[in-house]
């Protein structure tokens, strides 16, 4: 096995072991470990407390920049459709993950908690626009006079 996803892997258990979810991530460069990550819902109460969208924070924060399209994600787990999503948003490319989904509910995660981007297509939730009012300031023709001149 890749050493990179073997880091992923040894993160997973070790959260595993200390009370968390099985899962571990690390983002590589140039052949270096340069962020990682565990699920920490169990301790933040974070939905998104994801080991992949950890490791993102950590290093966007640390090289102050929102494109890691030069990175390489390895997870421990297949990244749920959030965590795939913001991957794309970072401009991560090169993922690699070991277990599958299909192993995560075979474990005993409940089958919602490993969607697919076909089970977004059925959830049960109700959204609809509300329209800014007259007398409101437009936060996106605003952003675009400032930032698009």
């Amino acid at each position: 096995m890749d050493k990179f996803m073997e880091r992923a892997v040894e993160l997973a258990v070790k959260n595993v072991q200390e009370g968390g979810q099985p899962y571990g991530a690390v983002i590589v460069k140039d052949g270096k470990i340069v962020a990682e990550g565990v699920n920490t819902l169990h301790k933040t109460f974070d939905v998104s407390g994801h080991a992949e969208l950890l490791a993102i924070r950590e290093l966007q924060q640390e090289v102050k920049s929102d494109d890691l399209s030069a990175y390489t994600m390895y997870a421990s787990g297949r990244p749920c459709e959030m965590c795939q999503t913001a991957m794309y948003f970072a401009g991560l490319t090169d993922i690699y993950y070991c277990q599958t989904l299909e192993e995560a509910i075979e474990a005993g995660f409940p089958e919602d908690s490993c969607m697919t981007k076909e089970d977004l297509e059925h959830l049960q939730q109700s959204m609809k626009q509300l329209p800014l009012g007259t007398d409101m300031t437009n936060p996106l023709k605003l952003w675009a006079h400032l930032h698009l001149k």
